[in-house]
């Protein structure tokens, strides 16, 4: 156990290290110069060359790379070009809103999607597969924003069920929350539909069944139980899509989270901002994916010693 903790922290510490270097040469092989964003349209070429001195954007790369992992290593990650407000600050205002919208669009997605998963693997090859694979195959194709647009036209602004954006309570998350998780229940479903089948014709259900252990049992203690193990698998991995996702969302009902931050710092060049979302979202992907690690490994205790 603790050399599989061991092991998972250190290939963490290698993707995040090799998240900075990714989005450090990115950033500054963009064409456009953040120097002269941030220094205004009027201001003249001496200025501009001074603040870049100031802000040591005159050094080699690898110079101002490692001053960025050297303040990296103290819980520093920069200040806003922009804004002049610390990047860790900035992010840690922002995280309450992008996690309660994905956690919120995690459950919904869940709650969809393992029943109709389990339904369709039970009555598969008829009317209700059929449809449910259809309507999911149309929902995966959906763009986000364009989902997100059509819901807030008809549920929100012409029906008044739900706020047409910002926040000023729960209430505001829940519909961004259902645009996300209407385009990935389908995807889910078809998956815990697809283990399913497998799981249904295994031996161990048969004898189950000989018993006359009641269906529900069978289908959900016997049967989801080993189905959902992949399922949590894809779930851990799709953090990151969903990441991507709540960018779009973000904007479209105007959350003040972690989405709008960076789409905000990408359109003013802010380079410490960009970097800092960047690497704070990627540590949030690893975390979750070092803790489904883990709950794979309590569901299935078999895979503990790989």
């Amino acid at each position: 156990m603790l050399n599989r903790i061991l092991r998972r922290l250190g290939w963490a510490v290698v993707i995040l290290w090799g998240t900075t270097v990714i989005t450090f040469l990115i950033v500054h092989a963009v064409p456009a110069d953040p120097v002269r964003v941030y220094a205004g349209a009027n201001a003249d070429a001496e200025t501009i060359e001074r603040i870049r001195s100031e802000m040591g954007f005159d050094d080699p790369l690898v110079v101002q790379y490692g001053r960025y992992i050297g303040n990296l290593l103290q819980g520093d990650l920069g200040t806003s070009l922009v804004t002049g407000e610390r990047v860790l600050d900035a992010i840690l205002v922002r995280f309450p809103v992008t996690f309660s919208l994905a956690l919120t669009a995690v459950c919904l997605w869940m709650l969809m999607s393992v029943p109709l998963g389990v339904l369709t693997a039970k009555y598969r090859g008829r009317a209700i597969d059929r449809t449910v694979l259809i309507v999911s195959l149309v929902a995966i194709s959906l763009p986000v924003f364009w989902l997100a647009r059509m819901l807030q036209y008809y549920l929100a602004y012409r029906t008044g069920l739900f706020p047409v954006g910002g926040l000023a309570g729960w209430t505001h998350i829940i519909l961004p929350a259902v645009t996300l998780a209407l385009v990935i229940t389908g995807y889910y479903a078809r998956l815990v539909h697809t283990n399913m089948v497998e799981v249904l014709n295994a031996d161990y259900v048969r004898v189950a069944r000989a018993k006359g252990i009641p269906e529900y049992v069978v289908l959900f203690k016997h049967g989801l139980r080993n189905a959902v193990i992949p399922v949590i698998t894809i779930l851990g991995l799709d953090m990151a899509a969903l990441m991507g996702g709540v960018v779009f969302t973000e904007n479209v009902f105007a959350l003040p989270g972690l989405g709008v931050l960076a789409l905000q710092s990408v359109f003013n060049l802010d380079v410490p901002m960009i970097m800092g979302v960047v690497l704070f979202s990627a540590a949030m992907v690893v975390c979750a994916n070092i803790v489904v690690d883990f709950v794979y490994m309590w569901i299935d205790p078999r895979v503990e010693g790989t």
